[in-house]
């Protein structure tokens, strides 16, 4: 006879993070994320292929953009109500079909179609992040989520290098036919190997889709939280939709030397661990207000220098470098603050965060397009630094104001 008990008893002891654990995790949440990104060095190519204007190019990165909402929004929610080993297969399948859809794609509406799909499906990375949170012990959540992190994040900025080198070598069609392959086996792994989590949840599934406009409500940590990620994620789309298209225009680069460029901002990733670690040790605020500053600084680094070539391309590496060291550190200080909001909405409050820092982001790509298009890098550099400058003038609602008591008292008894 089964034992009424052991849904609960599965998650009141759950199995320690082991660090082989954490490696399997990290490592698969950064081969599914990297799906969104691979896009964005050929949207020259697939514009091509496709039909689509220059003005409409920066859409192949936001359809995707789009469908990763999606997900996040009526997906990742079912995280707090399914098992989510089982869950986060189903949204292998969805990427995989997708990315197939995207390599066989002979129109613009195909292609799009299937972006909204491969965006949809790689929300699994998202189903895995707050898995892994849920358990990790509450004094060392920072450090371990800043770990998966560093493999999440460093497959969003190896997604670029990785693409440009397959499609030089292969066709861009080839980088979407291998990582459906990469879904597929990814399936295989998972499903056999991790814990089984099942949410203590006992709410229905329209009441968990109705339960996120409440949350968001009465949870200011999240709105500020997702709102400060949104920004700096609207500027970090921007750049690497437009950077790949600079290269190519007023350099002639090609596919492998893009590839050799985007492989600098890999250096950014090293941000994560580092903010985790420094956010358990309640340093949150004001490494907060250094990642927004730090975006900003990075997009007038890339004026600089304009009229030597050389120095001008070190300086737009420099700038790289910085702008994906805030938005990785931003990001897990981000997920750190809204993680401690509680186990049973976890997956939830995860969502919420994404779609709205994504729904930046795909803002991002498509004024990106749009701007280098009208005016070209300077004035898509101009729209990049306006979400930092945004995010940074939240910030200092933030920042707290000194009571009468403490204005009187000398600086060393505040």
């Amino acid at each position: 006879m089964k034992n009424p008990n052991n849904r609960l008893h599965s998650l009141s002891n759950p199995p320690a993070m082991t660090a082989r654990l954490m490696f399997i995790l990290a490592a698969a949440c950064g081969l599914i994320v990297a799906n969104l990104y691979y896009a964005q060095p050929l949207v020259g190519p697939i514009s091509q292929s496709a039909g689509i204007s220059p003005a409409a190019s920066g859409l192949i990165v936001t359809m995707t953009q789009i469908g990763y909402v999606i997900g996040l929004l009526f997906i990742v929610p079912l995280s707090d109500l399914l098992e989510n080993r089982r869950l986060v297969s189903m949204a292998l399948g969805v990427a995989a079909v997708g990315l197939t859809g995207a390599a066989l794609a002979n129109g613009m509406a195909m292609f799009f179609a299937a972006a909204v799909l491969i965006g949809a499906g790689s929300v699994g990375a998202q189903i895995l992040v707050p898995y892994a949170a849920s358990l990790a012990p509450a004094d060392q959540r920072g450090r371990i989520v800043g770990n998966i992190m560093s493999g999440l994040l460093l497959g969003i900025m190896l997604a670029r290098p990785a693409a440009s080198l397959t499609a030089g070598l292969l066709g861009w069609r080839a980088v979407f036919l291998l990582s459906a392959v990469l879904m597929g086996l990814l399936i295989m792994l998972l499903l056999p190997m991790l814990p089984k989590r099942i949410p203590q949840s006992r709410e229905r599934y329209p009441q968990i889709l109705l339960s996120l406009w409440d949350l968001l409500r009465t949870k200011p940590v999240l709105r500020r939280r997702a709102l400060y990620q949104a920004c700096l994620f609207g500027s970090f789309s921007l750049f690497w939709t437009v950077v790949p298209l600079w290269l190519s225009d007023h350099f002639h680069a090609s596919q492998n030397e893009i590839a050799v460029f985007a492989l600098v901002g890999v250096a950014g990733a090293i941000a994560a661990p580092i903010a985790g670690r420094l956010a358990d040790k309640g340093w949150t605020r004001r490494l907060t207000g250094l990642a927004i500053v730090t975006a900003a600084l990075s997009f007038a680094l890339t004026h600089a220098f304009a009229g030597n070539r050389i120095l001008s391309v070190i300086f737009f590496c420099a700038a790289a470098v910085l702008l994906d060291m805030a938005v990785s550190g931003n990001l897990v200080l981000g997920q750190q603050a809204i993680y401690a909001l509680g186990d049973e909405i976890r997956g939830r409050v995860n969502g919420l965060f994404m779609a709205i820092f994504f729904a930046g982001g795909a803002l991002g790509s498509a004024v990106g397009g749009w701007t280098y298009a009208q005016g070209g890098w300077m004035l898509a550099s101009f729209a990049g630094i306006c979400f930092p400058v945004l995010a940074f003038l939240y910030y200092l609602t933030e920042l707290p104001r000194p009571s009468r008591r403490s204005r009187i008292l000398p600086s060393g008894e505040i």
